[in-house]
């Protein structure tokens, strides 16, 4: 009988989608499984996710485990979204809906927090993480304690979502410093400690010991004994293999829902006005910050792929549409600036937070090639001003982009032409936080292996197009003076 294939199963859990990936010893994925969960409606009405759901597929995947022929599980590790807390009662059992992080704040509950904690700015700064409300997951405890304070006082023990993932296995609870240091106005990055606002509002004995994002517990499946990590916020997850894999500077660019560029090699302190860019520190691996800088990508993109194919009847999730460099051109030149992109999703999030809301006027276009030439020029336009708030005072010649717009190589070689002295490099991998979560229980791992393994391509510029000084920014300001 031959013999079974070692793996390293990661649960990678996604806002869209579940997976369960196995990775061999190579670090290769041998199999992998998605699955998407509806949303539910929170105690106030909101969408969320079901925790319930996601909770009996985990532990039913691993209840499987011991039974695959091919593969014996040796190790297994979870890579999980952030800005995400699951509260714990006494048994320990959860006892609030997982709060969506895009659910409304109360502005009250807000100004009070805030005027008790040195003002907006300086709590912002101080903690490096821009004022965002339920994205700033440590403000969602203030919010349950004012706002609920019956569940708030059956609270027991807070672990952050990736961690809860761990805990159901292990039955250990752990702090960890990637999901900790992710926007959640928990951590005083001047101090390098929690903010003293935990301790002041009796929430920190709430937080479990801060444990190293490398260590393992014992889990046992049925009669195996395997090692479980205590997860990982999936940002940080995916920075992880490129940190490891290169020593020369380099800004990765995450994308998906979300677009983030991440510096590791810098060590600019944030500004106020970069944090209301949505700048941010995230803790790396190493527990050392990164610079990031945050724009609603994806979800804007896909918003207007769909409004695009239902306006000139072409199908709303694909984009076929090849590369026009003179319609490109036309566009730079033409100066009426009716047909500028209006951001309709992401237009609190990016460089460009103060951008008002509106709706982009279709009507306008000759045609679908016309108008998507016009969508990814300008969102190209947009990242990379993000970029360029994530380089800082540095010069960084190298960015990674990986992610969904990998793929898109219309709007790579746009991004490509717009970054003058530097060089764009897709990666072919299409699962970095699952891999970055499979590394750590595999440490450590030679840096050549894993350059093979992420696959850089570099991406050129397109030929004879000058779009170094196209601003969609300047054009939107121009529209909004002569609005």
């Amino acid at each position: 009988m031959p013999s079974k294939k070692l793996v390293t199963a990661v649960f990678d859990i996604g806002k869209t989608n579940k997976k369960l990936l196995f990775f061999d010893e190579s670090l290769s994925v041998v199999q992998s499984t998605t699955r998407v969960f509806d949303e539910i409606t929170d105690d106030d009405g909101h969408p969320c996710d079901d925790l319930e759901s996601i909770t009996a597929w985990l532990l039913g995947e691993v209840e499987k485990m011991p039974q695959y022929k091919e593969f014996e599980v040796t190790s297994v590790n979870f890579s999980a979204y952030g800005a995400t807390l699951v509260h714990l009662d006494e048994e320990g059992k959860p006892i609030t809906p997982l709060y969506n992080y895009l659910k409304p704040y109360p502005e009250e509950v807000l100004e009070e927090f805030y005027q008790k904690y040195g003002g907006k700015e300086e709590f912002s700064t101080v903690t490096a993480s821009p004022p965002m409300g339920m994205l700033n997951s440590g403000l969602q405890i203030y919010w349950l304690k004012k706002k609920k304070p019956q569940l708030f006082s059956q609270i027991k023990t807070m672990l952050h979502f990736p961690q809860y993932l761990s805990y159901l296995l292990t039955g250990k609870s752990v702090s960890e410093k990637t999901s900790i240091g992710c926007h959640t106005g928990m951590w005083n990055f001047r101090e390098d400690n929690y903010h003293r606002w935990l301790e002041d509002e009796e929430i920190l004995k709430l937080l479990p010991e801060i444990e190293p994002v490398t260590k393992s517990f014992e889990a046992k499946i049925g009669d195996a004994r395997i090692r479980a990590g205590i997860g990982i916020h999936d940002s940080s997850a995916a920075l992880a293999p490129y940190l490891m894999a290169f020593d020369d500077p380099f800004i990765l660019l995450s994308t998906g829902t979300w677009s983030i560029a991440m510096n590791p090699f810098t060590a600019d302190s944030l500004t106020y006005e970069e944090l209301k860019r949505d700048c941010l520190h995230y803790l790396n691996i190493y527990g050392n910050p990164v610079k990031a800088s945050r724009f609603l990508l994806g979800g804007e993109y896909s918003h207007q792929l769909n409004k695009l194919g239902g306006y000139f009847g072409r199908n709303p999730d694909k984009f076929d549409c090849e590369p026009d460099i003179r319609l490109i051109k036309k566009m730079m030149n033409d100066s009426s600036h009716e047909k500028r992109l209006v951001l309709e999703k992401s237009q609190t999030s990016g460089p460009y937070p103060d951008e008002k809301s509106g709706e982009w006027n279709l009507s306008r276009f000759e045609n679908y090639e016309e108008a998507t030439h016009r969508c990814l020029l300008d969102l190209a336009s947009i990242q990379a001003d993000a970029l360029k708030l994530a380089e800082g005072s540095g010069r960084i010649d190298k960015v990674i982009l990986t992610g969904g717009f990998a793929k898109n190589f219309f709007f790579c070689r746009l991004l490509a032409s717009m970054l003058p002295g530097k060089k764009l490099y897709t990666a072919s991998l299409t699962d970095a936080s699952a891999l970055g979560a499979a590394i750590l229980m595999k440490e450590p791992v030679p840096a050549e292996k894993l350059k093979n393994q992420l696959e850089l391509d570099q991406q050129k510029p397109f030929e004879k197009l000058n779009l170094y000084n196209y601003s969609w920014a300047s054009v939107s300001d121009h529209r909004k003076q002569s609005e």
